[in-house]
């Protein structure tokens, strides 16, 4: 561990901690945020009322359009002069979504990191490849600290220019490998297409997040690169990646550094809370940020938590796999199915490659899905390129099938040829809405 008097404390230790770092958050944001000021004032909700973490639901909820509402800086408890870093979100969808560090701020989120590399079965003695995006996404830069901080030699080679980053990983053979799961893949099989033996990489453990992957993508992940996949978790606004991760030993749950963040899930319909070990939407609110402290904000990310001790020792609150997002979520004939769990059925399917797109359609005036597969090579070359083959056809058939057991719903299928579904440079695009396009394939 890389702070075991952390990692390993007892639970009256931890919730002590959180609760006095709770209130000392609570009183900044109500002196120093309009905002929290006005929503505390709406809920008849202030400081003094916050005497155990408990408590934590009588404050309001923050939404990210509170942060596209407050752009760019009204949410920021310290004047700019003290802000040293900004990130922000790609704004695609509207104004984006920035958030900022003091020198405390990114002390602090370098030390969680450090920690996470260290759970994920790092050390300082490693070479680390980290793949993750630099730049306004928080990324590449959060695990470059962190590593910094920890003493491992970080090998920033960001996102994209795949040939290269191979050549790199030949070289200088680094122990750990960080990005999102869906490029890495691409970069594994841009090796088997390179007949590269990845067995002597050298590689031992990768950090892989920011987008929901399956136990079926883990075990796609470790055999194509004879490493132990572990998730990491983080949102930017509540302080980027290291906001828990799996340890190596059991990867039974990812553990969240209770000393700077407060989990609760609640049911996103009725904003309760939902029992532990019962799956909901994680809300999240932030211990120690300076520049950004953050009350109860709702991430739309479902998973469930737990308190258990876990068997690498460590006691801190465990979260589950992400299952998907409250936003990614589709109801399909009044059942909920999220992408996540259509990839694990895929991703158990012979004849198949680990890419898949779901689109939106109309079927004449009804929502439909389309999901879109990539037959594998090898049966690719055994049907001679004709995707009317009796075997893709069984295939296709199989598909349905699995599909319909596992997520209780029947979906269109088309099977496309190796190599046609777009490759991932960063975060992988599953659901392509076509409901107002027409579109035919990829």
């Amino acid at each position: 561990m890389f702070n075991p008097e952390v990692e390993a404390a007892s639970r009256t230790e931890i919730e002590e901690r959180q609760r006095t770092r709770l209130q000392t958050t609570v009183r900044t944001v109500y002196e120093k945020v309009p905002f929290y000021r006005n929503k505390f004032a709406e809920e008849g909700t202030f400081p003094e009322d916050i005497v155990d973490i408990s408590d934590i639901t009588k404050l309001p909820f923050t939404k990210k359009q509170d942060l596209r509402d407050q752009y760019p800086f009204g949410l920021f408890a310290v004047p700019t002069e003290d802000v040293v870093r900004i990130h922000g979100s790609s704004g695609t969808s509207g104004k984006p979504t920035v958030v900022g560090y003091t020198k405390n701020d990114l002390k602090a989120w370098a030390t969680i990191v450090a920690r996470a590399i260290v759970a994920a079965g790092g050390t300082k003695s490693d070479i680390l490849h980290n793949a993750y995006g630099y730049g306004l996404f928080t990324g590449g830069l959060g695990i470059h600290c962190g590593a910094e901080e920890l003493g491992a030699a970080t090998v920033p080679v960001s996102g994209g220019n795949t040939e290269r980053q191979i050549t790199l990983i030949q070289d200088f053979k680094p122990k750990g490998i960080c990005g999102t799961p869906s490029y890495i893949l691409n970069v594994a099989e841009k090796m088997e297409d390179m007949g590269i033996d990845t067995r002597e990489l050298g590689l031992k453990y990768g950090i892989f997040g920011a987008e929901p992957w399956s136990e079926g993508m883990r075990k796609t992940l470790e055999e194509k690169l004879n490493l132990k996949a572990v998730d990491i978790y983080g949102l930017s606004e509540i302080m980027g990646p290291g906001v828990s991760i799996e340890c190596h030993e059991a990867q039974d749950g990812l553990h969240i550094a209770d000393d700077h963040f407060l989990v609760e899930v609640i049911d996103p319909k009725t904003l309760e809370p939902v029992a532990e070990g019962e799956d909901g939407e994680l809300v999240f609110t932030s211990l120690t940020k300076e520049a950004l402290p953050i009350i109860r904000y709702r991430t739309g990310d479902i998973a469930s938590i737990t308190r258990e001790r876990c068997q690498c020792g460590r006691t801190t609150t465990r979260m589950s796999r992400v299952k998907g997002r409250t936003d990614d979520m589709m109801i399909l004939r009044g059942v909920n199915v999220f992408p996540s769990e259509m990839e694990r059925v895929l991703l158990e399917i012979k004849g198949l490659v680990p890419h898949y797109q779901i689109h939106r359609v109309m079927n004449g005036t009804m929502e439909g899905v389309r999901l879109h597969v990539e037959i594998g090579k090898r049966l690719y070359k055994e049907v001679g390129s004709d995707l009317k083959h009796d075997l893709v056809k069984q295939l296709k058939k199989e598909i349905q099938q699995q599909i319909k057991s596992a997520c209780l719903v029947s979906i269109e299928t088309v099977i496309q040829e190796p190599n046609s579904i777009p490759r991932s440079e960063g975060k992988a695009i599953r659901i392509v809405d076509a409901r107002k396009v027409d579109s035919v394939g990829v």
